[in-house]
């Protein structure tokens, strides 16, 4: 039984001088692909162009010579496999119903066709054409073949028309691709796209599965769109004349894009472009799929994450259009915007248009759910997390998400010079020397100073030594705005570019590598529950204190923050068991630390044995400072201090002088008179401290000095390795304990190692400016204004009863038993 439709459409073929064959799809496949490509449609993207513009858009008539040129072509992809037979039918069915619907009859339709062809000069030249129609002419008056009465009898019978696009459930999120090219048919493959992989290596560098993927990933968290909307904020934070000064800063083609930029500021264009980069992951996860690098699983996943972040953002496709407008437009850098009707006009007009469907709602919520475990799966290893953190400070790292590639070499000498110069960080050290650079004491430090300054608790501007700072008092005041957030962020972010550097170095164990990554994720997501309390926690520290010398990060965590394809919201939150990438001290350890003072820099984590280099150069201070020279030598020094120290030299060969004044005048008289050797000349001096009562010296418990030098000498040795932690840990309480002993706080003990360290001074011609450093340094110690000048602050002294305020989470040392955990 002959078919109406596959009749009637094979009799329209003879106008094209098609032999009549009542199966137009009969042609044989390599006869049809030449012909395809004869007719300029070289793949099924092309085919697609050509059934949309078939059709024109609604409310107008299309062209009859594009509607006749569709079922040819339709034919023809049908023969040649590209269309399923449905598939074809389809297009068939819906070009009848539309040639059908405007053209009463035949006679009117080949008229139609005719006056088409004359408009356009016969450009075809003599094909046979007329010819043709007057023999389907003939055939109609003759009522043969299947006229257009019958014709109209079968589309009447069959009013429902037919899905012209995949339709599956899942294949609705190529309906995004059509900005490219609409989506005809699955699975794809490589007739999809002609010359794919020469297109993918010339303009984005992608020559195999591995760098699809990063690109796929890359766009999804970061594409063009992050640098434009930081740019696009500045500007409109911006004067005039700082804008146009920017504009001049940069260089072509940046500059065109400049000016786009700026046109679209000064004209009060939306500034959102995110559908640029998602619409081209759809389009790049539909590359994969043709060249077989991804499986239809993962190229679906992969365009439903793109569309799962235009629905977040999109109302509808107009608005899709017009973002992914302004895009092009800062890529190309020229104003595409005036053109946006003539561009869009088809998809957004087109009766047949893949875009038809709303946007909002095309796609099932499991399918999306789906896509999202997808992402967090390509994400899932701990080194997303380094990446995440460290691309804040480099963007350019988050073109490295997915699997791993390798380093290239300048990066990798780049990563071990600025480890070296910056960090003093060498491989030989191991991966156990990042732990230096993960500072949980710091964290509990500015934690505690916020606490406290939400509470108005913070010690006074004044003190024994003078008054602080005023930037640095204004600092330490706002920390109160951090009270919410725990402060981990603030060092972790640091400890995980450094940890970035050391990957990229390829110095370290891989493994050992792997390890702190995954401790660096454990240890935030016991912290932070989820991106956003993460990001809003770094925004607010950031904030508060900026790295001196360096731009703010402030508004690239915020885009972060904002952005709905941040890598931060895609990698894994849900944490193992808890560890760290370094040992975390108790608050008694850190408290016995802290008692070093402003001799050393705060000592924020606990020691370790250092490499042999490091060890030269702490061995070279021990020896020019203390004339020791092992182990043993040292350990009874550090006895010497906490037993005895040189408190018991001024009690014994000093404090009897301030009884007897004219005594003291006598020695200082006699020893002033006459040549004195070095030791009678440091004695002289102390003579004259003592007289003077320099610093209170007279009046102050000077325990403090050997307390701070003992600990100072601890840390040393534990560093050398001379001191095993338990032994380390012993002098520490040995030093808490004599602390408690003799002072009853901070302020009591700072004067006691001021006055020490001023009396026992040897004789320098920078006394002065050594003096007048410490005891500045003492002024912040005390006000902890800067805040990180050291942690006297936010520390109970030894033995002193409770002060502070409990911050409001957990991020804080062990041994604070007011901290609820």
């Amino acid at each position: 039984m002959i078919d109406p439709l596959n009749a009637w459409w094979a009799q329209q073929l003879v106008l094209f001088d098609w032999a009549f064959d009542p199966d137009p799809l009969s042609v044989d496949s390599e006869a049809a692909l030449a012909r395809l490509q004869g007719l300029g449609v070289a793949d099924r993207g092309e085919l697609g162009w050509r059934l949309v513009e078939s059709l024109g858009v609604g409310g107008s008539l299309a062209d009859p010579v594009r509607l006749l040129a569709a079922l040819e072509v339709v034919a023809l992809a049908g023969s040649a496999g590209w269309l399923e037979e449905s598939g074809a039918r389809a297009w068939a069915h819906r070009l009848a119903a539309e040639i059908s619907a405007h053209h009463g009859d035949l006679d009117a339709w080949l008229s139609a066709l005719r006056r088409a062809r004359s408009a356009e000069g016969w450009v075809r030249g003599d094909d046979g054409f007329a010819e043709a129609c007057e023999a389907l002419s003939a055939l109609e008056h003759d009522g043969d073949g299947i006229t257009w009465e019958r014709l109209g009898e079968w589309l009447a019978i069959h009013d429902a028309l037919p899905s012209l696009w995949p339709s599956g459930e899942e294949a609705q999120v190529w309906r995004l691709r059509a900005g490219f090219a609409p989506v005809v048919a699955l699975p794809a493959g490589e007739q999809d796209w002609a010359g794919l992989a020469g297109w993918l290596g010339d303009a984005w560098q992608i020559h195999d599965r591995d760098d699809l993927v990063r690109a796929l990933l890359w766009l999804g968290a970061q594409g063009d769109r992050q640098g434009w909307d930081l740019d696009a904020s500045r500007l409109l934070e911006s004067d005039p004349a700082s804008r146009y000064a920017w504009l001049h800063k940069l260089e072509e083609p940046d500059q065109r894009y400049g000016r786009v930029l700026l046109e679209f500021v000064e004209h009060g264009e939306p500034l959102e472009w995110g559908a640029w980069d998602w619409l081209r992951l759809v389009d790049l996860a539909w590359a994969g799929a043709c060249l077989g690098w991804l499986s239809d699983r993962e190229a679906s996943d992969f365009a439903l994450h793109g569309a799962d972040l235009v629905m977040h953002r999109y109302s509808d496709w107009s608005a899709l259009a017009r973002a992914y407008q302004r895009g092009r437009s800062l890529f190309e850098g020229r104003n595409l915007l005036p053109a946006f009707e003539a561009d869009w006009r088809l998809l957004l007009q087109s009766p047949v248009s893949p875009w038809r469907p709303a946007l909002q709602g095309l796609l099932e919520p499991s399918l999306l759910e789906r896509s999202r475990q997808a992402m967090r799966d390509w994400r899932a290893d701990a080194r997303h997390w380094v990446l995440a953190l460290a691309a804040v400070r480099e963007p350019e790292l988050a073109a490295r998400q997915g699997p791993a590639a390798a380093v290239p070499t300048a990066r990798r000498e780049d990563a071990r010079q600025y480890l070296v110069e910056t960090l003093d960080l060498h491989p030989d050290e191991g991966v156990e020397a990042l732990s230096r650079y993960w500072l949980p004491a710091q964290a509990h430090h500015l934690n505690q100073l916020a606490a406290d300054a939400a509470h108005g608790a913070l010690p006074p501007a004044e003190t024994s030594f003078g008054h602080a700072d005023s930037a640095g008092l204004a600092s330490r005041d706002a920390l109160r705005h951090g009270s919410r957030h725990a402060a981990t962020v603030h060092m972790a972010e640091k400890y995980a570019f450094y940890l970035q550097m050391a990957m990229d170095s390829e110095g370290f164990d891989t493994e050992g590598l792997a390890g702190l990554a995954e401790a660096l994720r454990a240890s935030l997501c016991r912290f932070y529950p989820d991106a956003r309390r993460l990001l809003e926690a770094w925004a607010s520290w950031e904030a508060l204190l900026p790295e001196e010398g360096q731009p703010s990060l402030a508004a690239e965590i915020r885009w972060h923050e904002e952005d709905p394809g941040s890598l931060f919201h895609w990698i894994d939150w849900r944490g193992g068991e808890w560890q760290e990438p370094g040992p975390r001290p108790s608050l008694f350890l850190f408290t016995a630390m802290a008692l070093v003072g402003p001799l050393n820099s705060p000592a924020w984590s606990l020691p370790h044995p250092e490499s042999e280099r490091e060890r030269v150069s702490i061995r070279e201070w021990i020896d020019g400072h203390y004339g020791l020279h092992g182990a043993e030598e040292l350990g009874e020094f550090l006895d010497f201090l906490l037993e005895t120290g040189d408190r018991q030299e001024y009690q014994i060969n000093y404090a009897p002088y301030t009884l007897n004044a004219a005594r003291l005048a006598s020695e200082i008289a006699t020893l002033e008179s006459g040549e004195c050797s070095d030791e009678e000349r440091t004695h002289l001096l102390r003579l004259q401290r003592v007289r003077d009562n320099e610093d209170g010296c007279n009046d102050t418990d000077l325990a403090a000095w050997d307390v701070a030098q003992a600990v100072d000498l601890a840390i040393a040795a534990r560093q050398l390795g001379w001191l095993e932690e338990p032994a380390f840990v012993a002098v520490l309480e040995r030093a808490h304990g004599l602390a408690a002993a003799h002072y009853s706080g901070w302020d009591s003990y700072a004067r006691g190692l001021h006055a020490g360290f001023s009396f026992f001074m040897g004789e320098t011609p920078e006394r002065e400016s050594f003096l007048a450093g410490f005891r500045q340094a003492l002024v912040a110690w005390l006000a902890a204004a800067p805040p990180l000048a050291g942690p006297w602050a936010s520390l109970e002294f030894p033995g002193a009863r409770p002060s502070h305020w409990a911050p409001m989470h957990i991020d804080t040392l062990p041994g604070d038993s007011r901290t609820l955990h």
